[in-house]
């Protein structure tokens, strides 16, 4: 239930403060006064999106902040403590929209989204208005009044899962059509590269060593000249670097005789001897192993341009196309097993089939069971409303036979249709409800819906539009009706209705020094009289119009 109703720098409204209490509360006023300004403020509580020009041209945020109580709505505070928020009896919501384009959502303090906010305002409020008319006039809404008369959405939601489900296998049973179709040519050119790479008989590492090679090969002379130069340079001329040092050796062996404070000796003299005469013997075996092979030298970069040709096609090393080789025989065993996986699929697909069959039959069946309810339930009200002869009926179309049978919403398709007068045929409700006939099955809809809603607070927005006298005041009897189980809000703007009221309100402008200001003030009894009065006859209030407006409110049970 809506307790408590603040509005800061809204439209024209710049501080706005109304308690609401449970039963029928009336909100009247001259057109323009600024009732419609409070529901666009009140729609924002329901997650509806917010606007710049919503703020008050004098300042730079709007606020909007209402208390619920909530301590009966159990869905509303299990979804609390699901999001981590305190769920106690009551609940403050406010949307703070900012010029700056940071607006805000609040949830008993906590920053809360837009989303979180929409999904409790499906529980909390229900604004039956014009927006409603527009919405009964659509033939794709009509599916869902039924289901939430039914309470099929629980049935609908596991139809729902199912659906989904055979979703996903269709899609995935396309993706393995297409590579099946797909997969002789692309099998073909798989086994061409894998061929070319396994011709190759490539090894790990193998471009490395080829390359040391041949710039051994392309540099045999070189190399040849430089070995034997430092082999001769070592040992092999007549005044070696060897020869030289065995004559340093001896000389420091003369002096250590004569003064052996040298510290040079002969030990360290023979250790760099025999590791010059090692390089030497290296050297010179180096030299006479190496030699040219012009053969092998156009074997290695044959194979190196074989190499170099396989990277640039299948990766930019030698590690890279041994990859790609292991990729493409995963890729061939894949295909070798697409068949396999086609069957599994369309054996899935074919058990989904028969469930998401047998889930729609159960939908369709509970629908037709809830339709003939509807039917009555809503002829009953009509008829209330002094549409004594109307006729109103769900027309099941058919669906066809084929796979578009199936949607999100189940298999069936329906349509609301309406005989407002003796003697015509039922016509779909866009084809022949004027304003008043609408007016007046919205509300009986509405009256109908009340009785399993689970909502706390139902807003009707000057639905009475077309329709007046006797009429009206029957609806004013059924908007009470619904109060007694619904904390109501209505706006109107008959008087035949207003005097059900268990709370009455009343939404004035001011305009004051270039400023103009929104109202609302709760009337007493006497005040009432006034305002009852003036909605009869306007400006001109007379003691006649007064007693009229007493008759009404004690009529509708009031005390005067």
């Amino acid at each position: 239930m809506l307790a408590e109703l603040s509005i800061r720098n809204f439209a024209i409204i710049e501080a706005l403060d109304i308690t609401f209490s449970n039963g029928m509360n009336i909100l009247t006023g001259e057109t323009g006064a600024g009732k419609s300004i409070i529901m666009g403020a009140v729609s924002l509580l329901l997650g509806d999106r917010a606007s710049v020009d919503m703020i008050r041209s004098t300042a730079d945020t709007a606020t909007v902040e209402a208390r619920f109580l909530v301590s009966d709505q159990h869905g509303i505070r299990a979804r609390l403590v699901g999001w981590g928020l305190e769920a106690g009896d009551e609940m403050v919501v406010r949307r703070v929209i900012s010029r700056g384009g940071k607006n805000r959502v609040y949830i008993n303090g906590n920053l809360a989204s837009l989303a979180m906010l929409a999904e409790l305002g499906e529980s909390l409020l229900n604004i039956c208005g014009q927006h409603e008319h527009q919405l009964l006039l659509k033939e794709d809404h009509h599916l869902d009044i039924l289901d939430a008369f039914g309470g099929l959405q629980g049935l609908r939601g596991d139809y729902e899962v199912i659906y989904n489900r055979y979703q996903v296998l269709k899609e995935r049973r396309r993706t393995l059509e297409i590579r099946q179709r797909q997969r002789e040519e692309r099998e073909e050119f798989l086994r061409f590269q894998h061929a070319e790479i396994e011709a190759a008989a490539l090894e790990t590492g193998e471009d490395g060593h080829l390359a040391e090679e041949k710039q051994i090969l392309t540099n045999i002379r070189k190399l040849t000249d430089y070995a034997v130069t430092a082999h001769e340079i070592l040992y092999g001329r007549e005044h070696s670097l060897l020869k030289e040092l065995r004559i340093v050796r001896n000389a420091v062996g003369e002096i250590k005789k004569i003064d052996p404070r040298l510290t040079v000796t002969e030990a360290q003299l023979d250790d760099i001897y025999y590791h010059l005469e090692d390089a030497a013997y290296t050297l010179r075996n180096y030299a006479q192993g190496l030699a040219g092979d012009d053969q092998r030298l156009e074997q290695i970069e044959t194979r190196i341009e074989l190499i170099n040709k396989l990277k640039r096609k299948h990766g930019a090393t030698l590690a890279a196309v041994l990859e790609k080789k292991d990729a493409l025989e995963r890729e061939l065993d894949g295909i070798a097993s697409l068949g396999r996986e086609l069957e599994e699929t369309d054996s899935s697909l074919q058990t989904v089939r028969r469930e998401l069959e047998a889930k729609a039959g159960e939908l369709s069946a509970a629908r037709q069971v809830a339709a003939g309810l509807l039917q009555k339930d809503i002829e009953r009200e009509i008829h209330a409303l002094r549409m004594e002869a109307a006729v109103f009926s769900v027309v099941f179309q058919d669906n066809g036979n084929g796979e578009d049978t199936f949607t999100p919403r189940g298999t069936d398709r329906l349509e609301f249709y309406l005989s407002a007068n003796p003697g015509e045929v039922p016509k779909p409700l866009s084809r022949v409800a004027s304003g008043g006939e609408l007016s007046r099955l919205v509300l009986a809809m509405k009256n109908v819906l009340a009785r399993v809603a689970s909502v706390g607070t139902m807003v009707f927005d000057e639905v009475d539009s077309g329709i007046g006298g006797a009429t009206a005041e029957i609806v004013g009897k059924k908007i009470r009706a619904v109060a007694e189980r619904h904390q109501v809000l209505c706006i109107t703007h008959l008087p035949q209705i207003a005097c059900y009221g268990d709370r009455h309100y009343l939404v004035t402008k001011n305009v004051g020094e270039n400023r103009t200001e929104t109202q609302v003030r709760e009337l007493g009894e006497e005040a009432r009289v006034e305002e009852i009065a003036r909605m009869l006859s306007g400006l001109d209030i007379t003691v006649t119009t007064k007693k009229h407006a007493r008759e009404m409110l004690a009529r509708a049970g009031r005390r005067e």
